[in-house]
């Protein structure tokens, strides 16, 4: 075993107040594309950049749009758990995880069997209508083609946070009081350059930050552990 790795699962053999932060890279091995990467999504090629589809002003002005690129790259379907859900999941059961924060919208945590997870950009497993806010099943949005509409008229919207809208106030404070108050932060799959998320790890106070990821971070320098490997490989061993 990797001698990172080790120390990591000394750490984690050691602590029973362990939060995990995670972006896209903990689901890449799930098959779900991650946005930054050399094959993300944001160097795909499409008629709007990613990133301005997956805006809100952008979703008000061309739902059909949005929807074409939510059917191709975004539905969830035939996905499941990989080696990190379960062995954070495994690690809230053994009391060991207080929380997972993720930025990822695919609910594949709570499908491992997490059961305190603070989504900070929302979940694509939920929707609601724009206009009148009437809850739907994230099956509503599954449609062939077009928009889906709600009976009032207004279009039915994913429960994520599209870019130009602002977290969750009570997202925020879910996710700072358990980091600042955690003895051990794992970062794992993100590359720290999404913000408000990524200077939430700012409010950790601990002396047991561990970050993982395939590449560098603009963290790397604070952190007091860094693995730069796939999170499979780093979960499969502790």
């Amino acid at each position: 075993m990797d001698d990172n790795i080790a120390k990591l699962k000394k750490w984690v053999e050691e602590s029973d107040n362990i939060v995990f932060f995670g972006g896209a890279g903990v689901s890449t091995e799930s098959g779900i594309p991650d946005f930054r990467s050399t094959n993300g999504l944001y160097h795909q090629q499409w008629k709007y950049n990613p990133e301005t589809i997956l805006s809100h002003s952008f979703f008000e002005a061309n739902p059909e749009e949005y929807y074409r690129f939510y059917r191709a790259k975004l539905m969830i379907k035939d996905v499941k758990p990989n080696i990190t859900h379960l062995r954070l999941a495994e690690l809230e059961k053994e009391g060991k995880l207080r929380a997972v924060v993720t930025q990822n919208i695919d609910g594949l945590h709570q499908a491992a069997g997490s059961k305190r997870v603070i989504e900070l950009h929302g979940s694509l497993l939920r929707a609601y209508c724009s206009k009148c806010g009437k809850i739907f099943n994230y099956q509503a949005m599954n449609v062939e083609d077009g928009v889906p509409r709600c009976d009032c008229g207004g279009v039915i919207r994913p429960d994520i946070v599209f870019y130009e809208e602002p977290l969750k106030e009570e997202d925020i404070t879910d996710a700072l009081r358990y980091i600042s108050r955690a003895d051990m932060l794992i970062v794992g799959g993100t590359s720290l350059n999404v913000y408000p998320a990524a200077g939430m790890i700012n409010y950790y106070n601990g002396n047991k930050l561990v970050l993982i990821n395939h590449s560098a971070t603009p963290y790397d320098g604070m952190a007091n552990l860094v693995l730069h490997e796939y999170l499979g490989k780093v979960f499969s061993q502790i």
